[in-house]
């Protein structure tokens, strides 16, 4: 949440306006914005983070640790030679925060800028040949596991290895569409290997030019956000720190809008393309700009055009939006005829329709049902007149019922989360007064968070569908309504188990009148708690009804994140089950019996423990004909299961009345609506969950009033 304008309890109040004097007193006497920033950012988080956390040898080995496997993930840079020189600062980084001091940052940032230099030269050396595909070695690609090369002799041969992977990959997937081909025109032409491996390189030889036109654009303030975060993930993973233009994306993110031309840019090579037109956006309306334009050149209104070829994508973005009302013209080069076209459009808000509520209506044996979709809780905390998930949600449920829907779906599957202002909100729209989370502060006991809406928008039966993408506020609802009895959670196992908190606090906050925009952090301030007293962190939520799915048997979730926090309790709320349905039990008996004897979803079964038998083996073979041979025998088993999502529920899903006329003048948007529903109309789990909600009775004296 933005400091400025929320702040959730006067005690953080204190705690930030202390911190805002301290740092203003004691910013270090040395202008440089990098240690401003590292300055501020130690401050706020030794003060204000939910865990206090001391900055000792152990964070200093975090950072150290951090910082190298972020720059080198693949372990394509650096060697043993350049750890040794590293480690000298290994348990020295934790007393340079405290003077902010960076040696450690630009002795390693500096080598990086070096090797990244010479990995140019390395690999297209390397691809000038073709390598030896006769040759029995393998290849480990689990680089977390991986040691670094000892010296630089080694590190070629890494290079060597990872590029001669891309290219034999390459190859078999030529090959396997050369068999295709002839099967389906026995005459068209057959290449040799030796062509097909020469294509192969010089693709992998563009992909690489590719990534480094990327890399090279890159600045310092990225390299040295990557720091930054290195050190603020020393509290927990979910805190930390964004630039400029992270925070504006984020803020993006959360509001569901932003003010431009509503267009998706793409860099392509030296250019930036258009990739989308956003419906109903500036750009859209407009008319003449078309998917895959290239943007040469932009003006502000009847300014000097700005030659934007071979600019970095972030800042020519910076240049193409702007605030609602203004003129941008833009000099492209259609698609279409290669002809060069300048085209002037009136920035406006643009809403991203992905980020909102939508909703489905369908008849099952005669009944009608709703589904409400709902991808994140968003709201725009600049402006509290704006739309947000709370708002549009209870005007979706209204819609719905206008509809005659007799039962409803809340659809939170790979739901983030987002806003817990809006989740609360939510939350009390299916109950009637009564608590829906309990959060807590650092040292501080839990605080009961409640709906203040005496009002009951939905007393019907009502389906939960998560899976394990559905974290944080998503797991806030699913929690609440499985704790009061009032709705059937159902999908994956668990959830997420993100039961934390963050605050993005803004940097100059805490510096007034420093000239230069800082950035901000986003930072765990607080955990939150099932009204049951339960944590959801770690654990997540488990489903009443589990349904297995592709994750079933991952690696996935907080409790696979290094330095997640723990689960723990606090003391239960009062309150008290709805007592809503007079089947409960009985309708998840029924469910469970379905799933467990449905073939499909014994496939499914079977297909997530293969899938995690293939997670576990990252050793490939070099050797082309054994390559070749491992990848045969993987697509054999596969087919097995290339039918298991195969599904067709037969049922018909319709928008509701209200979003029909717009269909009129938005083909885009009946477009978008037609795919989601034939969608639904394959999706097996939101059968089952249809299932459910149909066998759900209501109980007749009700009572939704949790005191």
């Amino acid at each position: 949440m933005k400091m400025k304008l929320i702040i959730p309890l006067l005690s953080l109040f204190l705690v930030s306006t202390s911190l805002q004097a301290n740092t203003n007193n004691e910013i270090p006497k040395d202008p440089e914005k990098d240690k401003v920033i590292l300055y501020v950012l130690k401050n706020i988080l030794t003060r204000g983070h939910f865990v206090q956390k001391d900055l000792n040898d152990d964070f200093s080995e975090h950072v150290y640790n951090e910082f190298i496997n972020s720059l080198d993930p693949s372990k394509r840079y650096f060697t043993q030679e350049d750890l040794k020189e590293f480690s000298q600062y290994k348990f020295e980084i934790d007393d340079q925060l405290r003077n902010s001091n960076l040696d450690f940052y630009k002795l390693v940032y500096g080598r990086f800028l070096e090797k990244v230099k010479a990995a140019k030269l390395t690999y297209a050396a390397l691809l000038q040949q073709p390598f030896n595909y006769n040759k029995k070695e393998n290849i480990d690609i689990d680089y977390e596991k991986v040691p670094f090369a000892k010296n630089e002799n080694e590190l070629v041969d890494h290079w060597r290895k990872q590029l001669k992977l891309q290219v034999v990959s390459l190859i078999q997937e030529a090959e396997q569409q050369q068999v295709e081909k002839l099967k389906k025109d026995p005459k068209s032409g057959k290449k040799s290997f030796a062509d097909m491996e020469a294509d192969s390189r010089q693709k992998v030889l563009k992909n690489m030019k590719d990534l480094y036109i990327r890399i090279d654009e890159l600045q310092n303030a990225d390299w040295y956000s990557t720091f930054l975060n290195s050190v603020v993930s020393g509290f927990d993973p979910h805190t930390s720190y964004m630039s400029p233009r992270i925070k504006s994306r984020f803020d993006q993110d959360m509001s569901g809008k932003l003010e431009g031309i509503g267009a998706r840019l793409q860099k392509d090579g030296i250019y930036t393309k258009i990739v989308e037109l956003i419906s109903g956006g500036p750009a859209w309306k407009q008319g003449d700009l078309e998917p895959g334009d290239i943007i040469l050149k932009v003006a502000q209104a009847d300014g000097e055009p700005l030659d934007i070829v071979g600019m970095r994508l972030d800042d020519a973005i910076t240049f193409i939006k702007g605030k609602k009302g203004t003129e941008v013209r833009l000099t492209v080069k259609k698609k279409m005829d290669g002809s060069t076209k300048v085209i002037p459009i009136i920035r406006d808000i643009v809403e991203l329709e992905e980020t909102f509520v939508k909703s489905s209506v369908v008849e099952k044996n005669g009944r009608k049902y709703g589904i409400i979709n709902l991808p994140k809780f968003y709201i725009d905390f600049d402006d509290a007149k704006q739309r947000n998930a709370a708002g549009d949600m209870k005007l979706e449920i209204e819609r719905l019922k206008k509809e005659g829907v007799e039962g409803l779906i809340v659809d939170l599957r790979d739901n983030g989360g987002g806003s817990l202002k809006t989740v609360i909100e939510i939350g009390g729209l299916f109950i009637n007064e009564g608590p829906i989370v309990q959060v807590k502060y650092r040292g501080e006991p839990a605080i009961i968070k409640n709906d203040t809406d005496s009002k009951i928008h939905w007393n019907g039966p009502l389906v939960v569908m998560v899976n394990e993408m559905s974290a944080s506020a998503s797991e806030i609802f699913a929690a609440a309504m499985q704790d009061y009895g009032r709705g059937v959670v159902m999908g994956g196992k668990q959830t997420y188990g993100k039961g934390t908190v963050q605050n993005v606090l803004p940097l100059n906050y805490y510096v007034s009148k420093y000239p230069d925009d800082l950035g901000a952090l986003k930072m765990t301030i607080q955990k939150f708690y099932r009204i049951n007293g339960g944590s959801t962190q770690i654990e997540g939520v488990y489903s009443d009804i589990a349904m297995p799915d592709r994750y079933s048997y991952m690696e996935f979730g907080e409790r696979d994140l290094d330095g997640a926090l723990p689960w723990d309790s606090v003391k239960k709320a009062s309150y008290r089950k709805t007592d809503s349905y007079t089947n409960f039990n009985e309708v998840v008996s029924n469910s469970k019996q379905r799933i467990n004897s449905d073939p499909k979803f014994l496939s499914i079964n079977e297909y997530a423990k293969w899938l995690k038998k293939n997670q576990d083996d990252n050793t490939y073979s070099l050797n082309y004909k054994n390559y070749k041979k491992d990848v045969e025998d993987r697509l054999e088993e596969s087919k097995k299961f290339k039918d298991i999502f195969k599904y067709e529920s037969n049922l018909t899903f319709n928008s509701p009345q209200y979003e029909l006329p717009y269909f009129k003048t938005d083909t885009v948007l009946k477009d978008k609506r037609k795919t989601w529903h034939k969608s639904l109309q394959k999706d097996i789990y939101l059968n089952e969950a249809l299932n459910v909600l149909s066998e759900l009775k209501m109980n007749k004296n009700l009572e939704l009033v949790k005191k």
